[in-house]
């Protein structure tokens, strides 16, 4: 469900009346505008076809009402096209071509919610929370969400170079990134000193919860605490992020969800059984902290299964949907729910606050600033202070 991030641009049907009608007579207008809105955009389409100076093709036009329905949505609803359709496919199987990292609308700024880790992103220093200024030497600022997007996917799809002027906090950078294979492996995990598990999670993809399973058998010695690391993590599938949450509860609510039409609506519980009972479990989020990963913190958090450690996360409290079209080739991704947490916060834009906070402190020039630990260095706490502190207050369980 990862501020991965979101997308479209806004359609006018305008209707000229002139002086004399009466406001009955535009209230009629109106009416029939309704009654008769398709065939009204089908001649709209045709006059312009016909008579615009320039030549315009009627696929042009398709896509630009397309494009238009969308930008009155949020920014999570888009449509794919069968390349689109197929990239987010590969990315919930942990493997695509691209740059490795996710946008979201935020305050009328264009953020970078997480890039993934060895991507050109996370290599490049781009960091979870960094503001988007320009990209290929366009202000960004002259853009909506779905132009940057354009941008982005043009340059993934055709192997060409992408250069962007981000801020991380107060100063900002340059990067020029080469798009490449990116596999993300959606769980990582290390058996720590002292009987600390610790199990990082950069996404939900389709097998996570049986990875996550596969990770936890390896150990064969009880653990003393459990660290799961969310940060930098933005979401992905809304059924393993449950899956797993239940992995971890014996009992209470997960998350709800609700919208508009009946299937939209549902509540999930944990199931009695469960792993590492009465093991002490510590969960860091941050800033790119969204989605799926917000609905697992909030759920260990809110049901007194684990404290959460970090900075608040991102706020992202919508669950979208694939939907097929007509052409069974492409696909809309569509808003179709709000979820709360198990207490009944609504955490959209607002994110979720941890139980210790502790900022990540890291700055662009310092050379520290790695999005995500990656698990071959994740023993050496000293590069990784929140870490370090969580290593502390499981010790301190014991």
């Amino acid at each position: 469900m990862s501020q991965f991030i979101r997308y479209l641009g806004a359609m006018c049907l305008g209707l000229t009346l002139g002086l004399s009608v009466s406001l009955s007579g535009q209230e009629n207008a109106k009416s029939m505008l309704s009654q008769y809105d398709y065939p009204l955009l089908v001649d709209i389409m045709d006059t312009i076809e016909t008579y615009y100076v320039n030549q315009i093709s009627r696929d042009e036009l398709i896509q630009g009402a397309i494009e238009g329905m969308f930008k009155k949505l949020d920014p999570y609803s888009s449509y794919l096209s069968h390349q689109d359709l197929t990239h987010v496919k590969d990315s919930n199987r942990g493997e695509y071509f691209g740059f490795g990292f996710e946008i979201a609308s935020d305050d009328n700024h264009i953020r970078i919610v997480a890039p993934f880790s060895g991507s050109p992103a996370a290599k490049a220093g781009i960091a979870a929370g960094d503001t988007i200024e320009t990209v290929n030497h366009k202000p960004v600022e002259d853009m909506d969400l779905s132009a940057v997007l354009a941008e982005i996917r043009y340059h993934s799809v055709n192997d060409l170079p992408l250069t962007m002027t981000l801020k991380h906090a107060e100063a900002s950078y340059s990067v020029t990134l080469k798009p490449g294979t990116i596999s993300v492996s959606s769980v990582a995990g290390k058996w720590l000193e002292g009987d600390i598990g610790y199990i990082q999670l950069t996404s939900f993809q389709e097998n996570s919860t049986e990875e996550l399973i596969a990770q936890l058998e390896q150990w064969h010695t009880p653990a003393k605490g459990l660290i799961l690391d969310l940060r930098n993590n933005p979401g992905g599938l809304l059924d393993q992020a449950i899956r797993i949450a239940d992995l971890f509860l014996a009992k209470g609510r997960i998350v709800s969800t609700s919208g508009r039409f009946f299937d939209a609506n549902s509540d999930y519980y944990a199931s009695p059984q469960t792993l590492m009972a009465n093991v002490p479990i510590l969960v860091l989020i941050n800033k790119g902290s969204a989605s799926a990963s917000e609905v697992l913190a909030a759920a260990l958090q809110e049901n007194g299964r684990a404290l959460l450690m970090g900075e608040t996360s991102f706020g992202k409290g919508t669950v979208q949907s694939i939907i097929p079209t007509i052409n069974m080739d492409s696909a809309i991704k569509l808003t179709i729910a709000h979820y709360s947490t198990p207490k009944g916060h609504d955490i959209h834009a607002k994110g979720i606050e941890p139980d210790i906070k502790i900022a990540s402190g890291n700055t662009v020039k310092d050379g520290n600033d790695v999005p995500i630990i990656e698990p071959e260095t994740i023993l050496n706490s000293a590069s990784d202070p929140i870490l370090a502190s969580a290593i502390d207050w499981i010790e301190q369980q014991k």
